[in-house]
């Protein structure tokens, strides 16, 4: 399991976003826009009259390539209730409503499904290149789970898309353009399940008779509705429709299987009849109902035979101006819902309708009319409109239309100029389509805007600098804005350009210019071990702007002064000038010092629109040289792999748009191989430093059929092109190009793979895991990365400590390499798009990030690891230590350094993951006693690591955070377990720091709740995945989380609910029982229901949202509920349901068995901490059957190395560790009889030298050691068994467990006084505890042979029991209270509670050896009563000699009669009332001392 953290960097720089796609959710109110460049904005759009700002809450970022569409879906088939769930949302340009998901799709085919609370990606996945691009996505209406997906050949199809038509960006293709393709452009339509990603159906695939698809649409049949129609419409507007049901099943990735419908022929003449060869623009359908969106008119048919009922021409409205008709036309349309609007009457024909249709233009006007009619007639009629906005008409600009409840959103999109490029900036307004008034008070047609918004990018500032403090401010900045843009009734309907933040309008121009700076490209600078010292940014003026946040160390002892190590983010700035265009891509590489003739130790390498790459000394900010060998704008920068030989790894590769790579030196300063000849630009390339090759992907963007993907391999150290490979096969030898270089080197975790590439950019590979046979071929080539090992730096390099300002005394102190453990880095940075950086903390390499490795070298050159034993060598002389004594006196040193080192990481991150704001007395205790520093000159987000390198990005301040809060339980229980964690780890480190640690603690476990109500409750799932975590710090923190956050986050299926009490009274007594019958028959309906709801969630298979966080699968999310459920009824019993126990034990007890290492040891643990309060009462006839079962797991685990399920022998010793040591005592003092006869079976039924003898004899001695009375009855059986083991017969038995038998004898002997063995281990007695008041026997064993020799009678003197006149009814009594052998071994005195007597046996040697041929039992020498001693109370089951002369034992028996216990309870309160705390010590050889607890009884002499 994985923890990851998230903190984000903002530049503070305007923000691009070009809208291509939206989709909306009305519960709770939500809008998603989808950008050209791959982001998706999820925005919240909740205005009222206190609050009209539509403000951003995260970006979605998953997508590389433009968003092609966006909807809403339902991933998981049934929810955790066992029903599909549901709500009212209205997706916009779709029929579908909304359900649980958002689901993506970007034109390079990748997929994404989006939690909708928390924004978090489930599901990352690319689809299969021989679908095509995605274009339209449309959710089944009647499989919410399923979406319909629209694709073409050609990823340039969403530039006519339906809702985002940009005349402006380039000539529109006319219809005869479009025709002369229909031949050659082939499209598929495919049905995706949304929770796995995957195509489970092939709806068409192939050409449409008239031109390409356009656009797609889904709607229910009639019939059937079983059945779907699929319509796909061309540029022409001609209609072909396509039957998707469910009989059909899923087909496979060839054509379809799938008949076209019966209506196909009539639907293709629409455009002979109606399009007249104009070129559609969108598709909107309603039930029955299909619309046809043209230029200028909009055509309306019905679905089912598909006769054409009407038309609405817009010429001569405000959508379609009749003098600028060529630059003012229809964009779009789609159905509204409208609540109160519905004008059907009952006697209408069934065929007849009446809808709510809205329509729009390229400048922003909208129309919505009231259609209504039948097969026979059609009438429309204006209902309300939205005026167009006033920009100039040669300003660029694209609209998005879509309906929140009775409201529409319009979306609009501006372009502007950044020095010779064209971005563009989004602009949102809200406006009602109420009915609405006027002065005169009368109806009005003019909607009326309520609410607007944009980026807070603009709002920060026109600067975009990192180190500005001010920009931080966002609060107040809100203020600000919002005093800016008070919306009120007199609100104009166009919003003017002063209003837009950052944007002037030149009149030579038509585009608008933003004032300031734009990030063009970014990233963030690392080093090989430790965390980010600085973030570089490119502009799209050629400027370079370094920002470096180094981590200084006070130069002072390490060891007496580790306490006050301080961290600070202390803020430095660099400049770089020498572009003449924007900077798109950078570099930055760390010069091996051998080969550095310039003296520069870090090197900064960036490519520009102007065609040029420049290298920088990033030591002195001076540039190295200008490189001009590209005759077009330089796209990429790639640096060598690690295991790069020399002198490749001190090159890089540099990608241009004029289709050629190029290697050059940064030693030498010069081109050593250019790689041209590619067909278009290379946008994937991929260096493999170890076998010296490089594979460059040209993806197919030509809009032509034909075109392929096209795969060049070429030799570094030859210049030549090994291979090209067409086709779908070069995407396959891409991504195994990918797997080989290893994924640190493509990540940007490494400052050797530091660049400005996204690792969304990355293959999407399936399984990431690297094959075995590929780690070993990389160890043999000396690759200085070991994937499967650790890695290990020497940190005495001079170039690299100065980057965190490690100097002077402090650096001179590290001798030693540190060695990150298991190849996980703590922080790991990379740029998801220009101007945000992500930092991404990883809990478990935090809890241990390095371990020390010392070494020394002998005499014989040997090196040996050097441990200290003892911390005295600080004070010693040093002129008076050998080397040997030196090197453990630095060894000493050293670790306190790594220590101190290991704080100051952890304090970094608190730095950046800590909610600052919300207490400002822990952020004060945090500073002054933690020494953290409080990041005031960064914008710093929050964030939710996703799927496959997928995060969501919380935009800047305290709302947006807090938003992530309330939305998102996984969220709440990641980032708490991280601080949580960091702090107690800060404990162990700094006792100083204790008091802020433990306030930190405090506040993300309860005081955070209490302070902000309405967040989320940790995920109580999410948190049992971290019980069995490595670290201790990190299992404590998540046992913890659980405890605070039980009550308030129990799962509803499991949650009790109080019954509600009806007062109901009734005169007759036959209504009242009546009334009982059918109460009784509703609890016993209500509790089926009850459990098959607790039955459906705890084996529910559906991935949830949590799983993908942690990097888990299905499995995880089954053994999470099972756990998080046993552990609330062990726990907290009143807060669930009564049943839960008895349905949630079974499928622990299968987790118990199943052998998993993460949860295994945790249902263990639970069943065994219940088993006496809940468990056992559910399955008690079971656990001696389950204690056989445990037996045979543990032999399998014993034998690891034979499995070969097993892969982890260390995985295997933590279970049986869980098994043997915590489940097995339980379940042996649970049942104890049946756990002896189980390992009494043991012996004869397994090998004698299975390891269940030592696992039961370890047992037994914790059952001593636990419930010592309830074995007393059992003590034979239990000698038996440990004497069996001892069996000198059986030598490999004997050899394996005599150790371990003789520490549980030696146990028995310790707890029950009753057992006795002589000082030469050669007797050993057993007296019954327990027994029948006439048969009380003693039995004594031969320890050299193992063998019962005698058998001493115990019963008492001839008459004895006729004393007592209650033992007719008194069978079952105590027996023997204490034994003891002579000093001589010779004689054996043993002490009976009951009776008060003490019996001893003075035999001889000559006497012992007669006595060994026969069990007779033998009477005792002499019997001495015992006088009571002050405080003995005699009882029911302790009926002596003493009482019945004392005259009490009548009193007392009666009180046995009266209380009518049977012979069960009777023994229960025998055993609960059993003394072992009686001894029998020797004073001298004829002379015994009676003891209990301590205290002294009374001497006798014998």
């Amino acid at each position: 399991m994985k923890c990851d953290s998230i903190a984000c960097i903002w530049s503070g720089a305007p923000l691009l976003h070009r809208v291509t796609a939206t989709a909306v959710l009305n519960r709770p109110p939500t809008l998603y826009t989808g950008g050209s460049d791959g982001s998706i904005i999820w925005w919240n759009p909740s205005v009222n009259q206190s609050n009209r700002e539509i403000w951003p809450v995260a970006m979605l970022c998953g997508h590389t390539a433009p968003i092609a569409d966006l909807d809403i879906c339902s991933p998981v088939a049934v929810g955790v209730h066992g029903e599909v769930e549901k709500s009212s949302n209205v997706v916009a340009n779709s029929s579908s409503a909304g359900y649980g998901a958002l689901i993506s799709a970007c034109t390079d085919g990748v997929l994404c499904i989006w939690s909708r609370g928390s924004g978090h990606c489930r599901r990352r996945r690319k689809m299969s290149p021989w679908v095509g691009s995605p274009s339209t996505i449309r959710t089944l209406p009647g499989s919410p789970r399923y979406v319909c997906i629209a694709c073409c050949c050609t990823d340039s199809v969403h530039a006519s898309h339906h809702q985002s038509a940009d005349p402006a960006e380039g000539v529109e293709a006319s219809a005869d353009q479009e025709y002369q393709y229909k031949k050659d452009l082939k499209c598929a339509v495919v049905i995706v399940d949304s929770y796995s990603l995957s195509i489970v159906q092939t709806v068409f695939r192939g050409s449409l008779s008239a031109g390409p698809l356009k656009f797609m649409a889904v709607i229910p049949s009639i019939e059937d509705r079983d059945k779907q129609s699929v319509f796909m419409v061309d540029g022409l507007g001609i209609v072909q429709s396509v039957i998707a049901s469910k009989e059909s099943g899923p087909d496979g990735e060839g054509g379809s299987g799938l008949q076209r419908s019966s209506s196909h022929i009539g639907m293709s003449s629409w455009e002979d009849e109606f399009g007249k060869g104009v070129q559609g623009i969108s598709i909107a359908t309603r039930g029955n109902l299909l619309a046809l969106v043209y230029k200028t008119n909009c055509i309306f048919r019905l679905v089912t035979g598909g006769n054409s009922i009407g038309e609405i021409s817009l010429i001569d409205t405000p959508l379609c101006d009749e003098g600028i008709s060529s630059q003012s036309h229809l964009v779009g349309g789609m159905f509204l819902d409208i609540g109160g609007r519905d004008t059907l009457d009952r006697q209408d024909p069934p065929e007849a309708f009446s809808e709510n249709f809205a329509v729009w233009s390229n400048r922003g006007a909208v129309l919505v009319y009231t259609v209504s009619g039948s097969s026979n007639t059609f009438k429309f009629e204006l209902l309300c409109e939205i005026p167009a906005v006033s920009y100039p008409i040669g300003v660029r600009l694209s609209i998005n239309v879509c309906q929140l409840g009775n409201k529409l959103l319009r979306v609009e999109s501006i372009s502007y100029s950044v020095e010779e490029s064209s971005l563009w900036k989004p602009y949102i307004t809200i406006w009602s389509l109420c009915e609405t008034y006027d002065a005169n008070g009368n109806w009005s047609q003019q909607c009326k805007m309520i609410g607007r918004g944009d980026f807070i990018g603009d709002w920060i500032g026109s600067t975009s600098s990192l180190s500005e403090p001010h920009i931080l401010n966002y609060d107040s900045l809100t203020e600000t804005i919002k005093g800016k843009i008070e919306i009120n009734s007199q609100y104009s309907s166009t919003p003017s350009l002063s209003n837009l933040n950052g944007l002037n309008r030149e009149c030579h121009s038509n585009d608008l210019v933003l004032k300031g700076r734009t990030v063009s490209s970014s990233m963030v600078l690392t080093e090989d071990f430790y965390a980010p010292y600085g973030i570089v940014c490119g502009f799209y003026s050629g400027e370079i702007e370094v920002v470096h946040f180094k981590m200084l160390f006070q130069e002072h002892d390490p060891v007496e002064g580790s306490s006050c190590h301080k961290v600070e983010t202390r803020v430095s700035k660099q400049f770089l000038s020498g572009h003449s265009g924007a900077v798109l891509c950078l570099a930055a590489k760390h010069v091996d010092g051998a080969s550095n003739e310039r003296g520069c130790s870090r090197i900064l390498l960036s490519g520009s629109m102007d065609c040029t790459i420049c290298i920088w000394d990033l030591d002195t900010s001076n540039v190295i040289i200008v490189m001009h060998h590209h005759v077009a704008p330089v796209r990429q920068l790639i640096l060598p792999p690690p295991g790069t030989n020399h002198p490749w790894s001190n090159c890089f590769l540099s990608v241009g748009e004029d289709s050629c790579v190029a290697l050059a030196s940064v030693e030498t300063l010069r081109v050593e191989r250019m790689f041209p000849g590619h067909p278009n630009y290379p946008s994937s390339v991929v260096w493999d430093g170890a076998r010296g090759y490089i594979a460059c992907l040209c993806k197919n963007d030509s809009g032509i059929s034909d075109s392929i993907d096209v795969l060049y391999l070429w030799d570094v150290k030859t210049g030549a092109r090994e291979r090209v490979i067409r086709g779908m096969a070069s995407r396959a030898v891409f991504d195994h190009f990918y797997r080989a270089i290893g994924v640190n080197s493509t990540m940007g975790n490494l400052l050797t793979g530091a660049t400005s590439v996204s690792s969304l950019h990355l293959p999407i590979i399936e399984d990431a895991r690297c094959s075995l046979s590929h780690v070993k071929n990389i160890e043999k080539r000396g690759t200085s990365v070991d994937t499967g090992q650790k890695i290990s730096m020497d940190l005495t390099d001079s170039n690299i400590l100065p980057a965190y300002g490690i100097k002077g005394k402090a650096a001179k102190q590290i001798s030693s390499p540190l060695v990150f453990q298991n190849n996980k880095h703590p922080i790991k940075c990379y740029c998801p798009y220009p101007g945000i950086a992500t930092l991404r903390f990883d809990l478990l390499s935090l809890m241990s990030p390095c371990e020390e490795h010392t070494q020394f070298s002998d005499s014989d050159g040997k090196q040996e690891n050097a441990r200290p034993e003892t911390a005295s060598s600080l004070n010693a002389n040093p002129n008076d230590m050998t080397d040997i004594e030196k090197t453990l006196c630095n060894s000493i040193e050293e670790h306190a350094w790594v220590r101190s080192l290991e704080g100051c990481l952890l304090r970094f991150s608190l730095s950046f993951l800590h909610l600052w704001g919300i207490d400002d007395d822990l952020d004060r205790l945090l500073i002054s006693g933690m020494n953290i520093s409080r990041p005031e000159n960064f914008v710093i987000a929050s964030g939710l690591q996703g799927d496959r390198g997928s995060v969501t990005l919380t935009f800047p301040g305290l709302d947006a955070a807090l938003e992530l809060w309330r939305s998102s339980s996984e969220f709440c229980a990641m980032r708490s377990l991280t601080m949580v964690s960091l702090a107690q780890r800060m404990i162990s480190l700094s006792r100083s720091s204790s008091a802020a640690s433990s306030a930190l603690s405090a506040f993300y476990t309860r005081n955070f709740a209490e302070k902000i109500p309405d967040i989320k409750p940790p995920l109580l799932q999410l948190l049992v995945s971290f019980w069995q975590d490595e670290s201790e710090h990190v299992r404590m923190a998540a046992r913890s989380l659980f405890h605070c956050a039980a009550s308030r986050a129990i799962p509803l299926p499991l949650s009790a609910q109080k019954a509600t009490q009806h007062e109901i009274c009734y005169t007759h007594d036959t209504l009242r029982s009546s009334f009982l019958d059918s109460e009784r028959i509703e609890k016993e309906e209500t509790s089926q229901v009850e459990e098959s709801s607790i039955l459906a969630w705890l084996e529910s298979f559906e991935m949830q949202d949590w799983t993908s966080c942690v990097g888990g699968t299905s499995q995880d999310g089954m053994a999470s509920h099972i756990i998080v459920a046993a552990a609330l009824v062990v726990w907290y019993p009143s807060l669930v349901k009564p049943r839960l126990a008895t349905l949630v034990v079974h499928p622990l007890i299968k987790l118990v068995m199943a052998m998993n290492g993460k949860y295994s040891s945790t249902a263990a643990e639970l069943l065994a901490e219940g088993m006496e309060g809940t468990w056992k009462v559910c399955i008690g006839p079971e656990i001696s059957r389950l204690i056989g079962d445990i037996f045979f797991q543990v032999e399998c685990l014993t034998g690891v190395s034979a499995n070969p399920s097993i892969q982890n022998p260390a995985l295997a010793v933590s279970i049986q560790e869980s098994l043997v040591g915590v489940l097995l005592p339980s379940l042996a003092i649970a049942d104890i009889p049946g756990f002896l006869n189980v390992i009494e079976s043991q012996i004869w039924s397994t090998a004698s030298d299975s390891p269940v003898h030592l696992a039961s004899l370890l047992t037994l001695i914790r059952v001593i050691r636990g419930s010592p009375k309830s074995l007393a009855q059992y003590l034979d059986k239990v000698v038996s068994f440990i004497l069996r083991t001892m069996d000198p017969g059986n030598s490999i038995m004997c050899k394996a467990c005599l150790k371990s038998s003789m520490a549980a004898l030696k146990e028995v002997v310790r707890m029950f006084p009753m057992v006795a063995l002589n000082e030469t281990l050669t007797r050993l007695a057993v007296g019954d505890a327990i027994g029948h008041i006439n048969n009380v026997t003693i039995r004594v064993y031969d320890m050299q042979s193992v063998t019962k020799i005698k058998i001493l009678d115990a019963s008492g003197p001839p008459g004895l029991p006729s004393l007592l006149p209650g033992a007719s009814e008194t069978l079952i009594t105590t027996g023997i209270s204490a034994l003891s052998f002579s000093p001589d071994g010779e004689g054996l005195v043993a002490f009976s509670e009951n009776g008060l007597m003490i019996r001893w046996w003075s035999l001889g040697s000559a006497w012992w050896e007669k006595l060994s041929r026969n069990l007779v039992p033998v009477q005792c020498t002499k019997v001495i009563f015992v006088p009571p001693w002050e405080g003995f109370l005699p009882n029911s089951s302790r009926s002596s000699i003493i009482a019945n002369i004392m005259g009490n034992v009548k009193q007392v028996n009666s009180q046995d009669k009266r209380g009518g216990l049977s012979d069960i309870d009777s023994l229960k309160l025998l055993i609960h009332n059993l003394d072992l705390s009686y001894r029998l010590e020797w004073v001298d050889a004829r002379q015994v001392r009676l003891v209990r607890h301590g205290h002294n009884l009374g001497s006798f002499h014998l």
